[in-house]
């Protein structure tokens, strides 16, 4: 692993993306979103994903220069037409048309298609609940998930992200309904380092632990039976509003060669404004259990994670900082 400091990785992401044909400004939006994850430690969604990115826009399938057609199909739903577009860019400018909507409205809702992958979900939860809206934020991907008591992929990892104003920092939660997402598998692969038995089954239907092989069967659903549920109706959901791919038609996010058909949907409602922190000090506050040093809120961690990386550099693997230095045309260290 290679730890590097912040101020380089966005310089070199930056300089890579711009190299393949990214305006600045949607550079920044999209290393933005590929740094903060790493910060957080979600390496799945950090600048493991960067090689893909730039590859998509050589081979034509990604637009960078697309901020997305969006219409208005009623007052408070808007369809968005992602035009190829960078997944970041075109959520980014779907979120800001819903928030000046629901100050009016008091809530709006977006369903994303024809878009690229959008990453960290938590990203834009946060970033929406820090200007006083709670936010709802879906997407789907290819089939990666194998419904409750099956051995093949059908359903994608389909995560959630909830951001709610609380008179401090904003509560943010983001989870995939697969145990992991197929991300966290990669970077398993990356780093040669072993998955949990209960992860994920390869390509014959068996549990395995070998993260390669994993990468061609299928991930489980968390919590069993219930977040099968959970994920098959976030999928059904997503489809419905957006019109977008579903199941083993999804592609797009994992490869770098076709056009990426999944779905976002974005809700964005403005309510009134509630202190809710004696609330969560309360639940910190409580007896852990044995085992627990504490508890903690949902976001609580990565963030942690955030202030110490921000202080002592990023962690990478080393195959992922070689390629974040050759993309950006400069000679990786022997």
């Amino acid at each position: 692993m290679a730890v590097i400091d912040v101020s380089t990785l966005e310089k070199l992401a930056k300089r890579a993306l711009e190299r393949a044909g990214v305006p600045p400004d949607h550079a920044d939006t999209q290393l933005e979103l590929l740094v903060e994850a790493d910060l957080r430690g979600v390496p799945s969604h950090g600048l493991l994903r960067l090689e893909r990115i730039v590859r998509r826009i050589g081979n034509g399938v990604t637009d960078p220069r697309a901020s997305g057609r969006q219409d208005w199909r009623g007052a408070a739903f808007l369809a968005v037409d992602g035009e190829t577009g960078l997944g970041p860019v075109v959520a980014n400018a779907a979120l800001e048309t819903l928030m000046a909507r629901a100050e009016d409205s008091g809530t709006a809702v977006a369903a994303i298609t024809n878009s690229n992958h959008i990453g960290m979900l938590g990203w834009y939860a946060e970033r929406v609940a820090a200007r006083g809206f709670t936010v709802i934020a879906l997407s789907t991907s290819e089939a990666l998930v194998h419904p409750w008591g099956a051995r093949r992929a059908m359903i994608g990892t389909n995560p959630v992200a909830i951001g709610i104003p609380t008179g401090g920092e904003p509560f943010m939660m983001d989870t995939a309904t697969s145990v992991v997402s197929m991300g966290e598998i990669h970077d398993h692969a990356h780093r040669k380092a072993a998955i949990p038995t209960h992860w994920a089954l390869d390509a014959d239907g068996n549990p395995t632990t070998d993260a390669e092989a994993a990468k061609s069967g299928a991930i489980a659903p968390f919590g069993g039976a219930k977040g099968y549920a959970l994920g098959l109706a976030f999928e059904l959901m997503v489809s419905s509003l957006t019109g977008a791919a579903i199941g083993r038609q999804v592609h797009g996010t994992l490869d770098d060669t076709e056009i990426c058909n999944k779905g976002d949907v974005f809700i964005v409602i403005k309510g009134p404004r509630r202190d809710l922190q004696a609330y969560l000090s309360e639940i910190r506050a409580m007896e852990p259990a044995a085992g627990f040093g504490g508890v903690m809120i949902p976001g609580e961690r990565g963030r942690t994670c955030r202030a110490e990386r921000l202080r002592d550099g990023v962690p990478l693997a080393d195959e992922v900082w070689e390629t974040v230095q050759r993309l950006a045309g400069v000679k990786a260290a022997a």
